[in-house]
């Protein structure tokens, strides 16, 4: 039965009309994006801003980003997910949206701030507040430490990059965050006293991206919605600022 509905949802979407035939202004949905919290809050108010401003009558609905698994894109619990492109569904469709990188953070003021170049030994001196997002992205780094017989010195976990800031703002910590999280910093309550240093060992860089499934391509509502999510995202990076 699973089948037979996918088979006719798909069929659905290539009768469709033309993205140009259809009048946004009176389309009533539940669009979902699918994103980690740093996207959600830096990125969640352009966004909403942008595309309610084109389909007022929509409810835009953010959905937190625990894994990569595309099953809910599959599935059509998603319509939209923005962040790393997973190797588990070859058949999902992605536009790059900009590359990112990490780079530390720590309160102005903070020693670790007066380095031109922050050393392996400066940077492992400090306590640090990890964000549980991190995941593995940080290990070339760790392994570089330990293999000078360092490490971090890890004093708060927390589930986010926000929460991580958040601390960092205040306090001796320092921590490792996506160069996107520090774009709209500026503006985040507490966050106007944030420094950001280079690592001192290179971390790979890696691309954002915003995901859907196939069967949406030809949707006419669909494609205008996240055309306008897509864009806002680029033009929020175009700047160089990462």
């Amino acid at each position: 039965m699973d089948h037979v509905h996918t088979l006719t949802r798909d069929a659905l979407a290539v009768l469709r009309p033309q993205v140009s035939q259809v009048d946004m202004a009176s389309v009533e949905l539940t669009f979902t994006v699918r994103a980690s919290e740093s996207f959600m809050k830096w990125l969640s108010g352009p966004v909403a801003n942008a595309v309610l401003g084109v389909a007022p009558r929509i409810c835009l609905r953010f959905e937190a980003k625990p894994d990569k698994d595309a099953q809910p894109l599959r599935e059509g619990l998603v319509d939209l997910e923005i962040g790393r492109i997973g190797t588990s569904a070859p058949e999902i469709r992605t536009r790059f949206l900009f590359h990112d990188h990490y780079v530390g953070v720590a309160r102005i003021g903070h020693p670790i701030l007066e380095s031109e170049a922050v050393t392996l030994e400066q940077f492992a001196a400090c306590s640090h507040v990890v964000a549980l997002q991190e995941g593995h992205a940080i290990k070339p780094l760790d392994d570089e430490l330990e293999g000078i017989g360092l490490r971090r010195r890890i004093t708060i976990v927390v589930p986010g990059y926000p929460d991580a800031m958040g601390i960092a703002c205040q306090s001796e910590l320092i921590a490792i965050v996506p160069a996107s999280c520090l774009a709209d910093a500026a503006s985040a309550p507490g966050c106007q006293t944030l420094g950001r240093f280079d690592l001192p060992s290179p971390v790979p860089a890696f691309k954002v991206s915003a995901l859907w499934h196939p069967r949406m391509d030809a949707d006419p509502v669909h494609r205008r919605l996240r055309d306008i999510i897509i864009s806002t995202c680029q033009a929020a990076y175009s700047g160089g600022t990462l």
